[in-house]
C-alpha cells in the first residue's frame, strides 16, 4: 500500500512539487528556463514545486516543457476492459435467427 494513502491534499501537493522539481534538476534546468519553455511565471512554477497551490494547466504545461507527458497517463491512466468483468456478463448471441415462416392457408 502506498504511504501517500494517508496524506492531505496539501501533503500530496508538497510531494508532486518537490517530485517535479527533482525532475526539473535531473534535466539539468533552472527555474527561469523551464518557465519561459513552459509559457509560466517563476512564481507560478516556484508555488507549483513548493506546493503551494497551482492550475492543472500550469502543471500541464510543466510537465510539457520537462519533456515528460508520460506523467498524464500515470496520473490519469486509459482505462482498460477488466477480464473478470467480461467472464461475468451474459453472454451475447453469436448468430441471429431467422423467424420461422408458416405456411399460407388457402
Amino acid at each position: 500500500m502506498s504511504a501517500l494513502l494517508f496524506n492531505t491534499p496539501e501533503e500530496l501537493q508538497t510531494v508532486l512539487g518537490e517530485r517535479l522539481r527533482r525532475l526539473r534538476l535531473n534535466r539539468n534546468l533552472d527555474q527561469r528556463t523551464t518557465a519561459e519553455k513552459a509559457g509560466i511565471s517563476e512564481k507560478a512554477l516556484r508555488n507549483l514545486e513548493g506546493g503551494h497551490g497551482s492550475t492543472v494547466e500550469t502543471l500541464l504545461r510543466v510537465l510539457k516543457a520537462l519533456d515528460y507527458l508520460h506523467g498524464i497517463e500515470m496520473l490519469a491512466p486509459e482505462i482498460s476492459v477488466n477480464p473478470l468483468d467480461l467472464l461475468r456478463q451474459s453472454k451475447a448471441p453469436q448468430r441471429a435467427r431467422r423467424s420461422v415462416k408458416q405456411p399460407k392457408e388457402v
